[in-house]
């Protein structure tokens, strides 16, 4: 088996959510009595478990506010997907991204501040489930930037550090790629700009996701 490891961000790496999860954020700061907070300011703390964005939404506030703000996120957004509003389509070159790195013999993960049920219907509907060897999720690992995500990753795959990448969209998931000690890779299509991934340690910053695949041959030295 391959000890080479890719492990993908969710929300804004492989699926375009940003417009669930905007409109979840406002739905559960008004039914709060707060003022609906500004769609950038909620793009800049996707990727952090709910408590922790929470908490960088609304620093002053008591921590009990931040856990009800995000159990009424998670019924806000449940809401949304009982009505039949959640979309999340995949951003065009990633189900190509996925069967290339598969065929040059890359194993597949990924690493999201999802739920385990928020993963698991997003990857069904997509008809990827079956394309991973590992999902790490908010619900068994502390907040990004932690590196507990990439290490259990690399655990169940039999991975190392040098032979791992964390391909996502957030200065948290370059963070975290950091503190893990495997290889930074940044995508331009999501919620954070190339000069936050570069800041948080991208080795390398990619407008498509066929630069990856570039990119994660001149690690390994396969060639097209």
């Amino acid at each position: 088996m391959s000890d080479r490891l890719a492990i993908f961000d969710c929300d804004g790496t492989l699926v375009d959510s940003q417009s669930n999860i905007c409109l979840a954020m406002e739905l559960c700061f008004e039914r709060a009595g707060r003022e609906r907070p500004d769609r950038a300011r909620t793009r800049q703390v996707v990727g952090l478990s709910l408590v922790e964005a929470m908490q960088a939404m609304l620093p002053d506030a008591a921590s009990d506010e931040h856990h009800s703000l995000a159990d009424e996120y998670k019924r806000a957004f449940h809401g949304l997907r009982a009505d039949g509003l959640v979309e999340e389509p995949l951003y065009d070159g990633i189900p190509a991204l996925i069967d290339a790195l598969d065929e040059e013999g890359w194993l597949l993960g990924v690493a999201t501040g999802k739920s385990d049920r928020g993963l698991n219907l997003c990857l069904e509907h997509h008809g990827l489930h079956s394309r991973f060897v590992t999902l790490q999720t908010a619900d068994r690992h502390p907040s990004k930037p932690n590196p507990s995500m990439v290490e259990q990753a690399m655990s169940d795959a039999g991975a190392s550090p040098e032979t791992t990448i964390m391909i996502g969209d957030t200065s948290f998931d370059m963070a975290m790629a950091r503190a893990a000690g495997v290889t930074a890779i940044g995508v331009t299509w999501g919620y954070h700009e190339a000069e936050q991934l570069i800041r948080a340690g991208a080795h390398h910053v990619a407008e498509t996701p066929s630069e990856i695949l570039a990119f994660s041959r001149t690690l390994t030295g396969i060639h097209s």
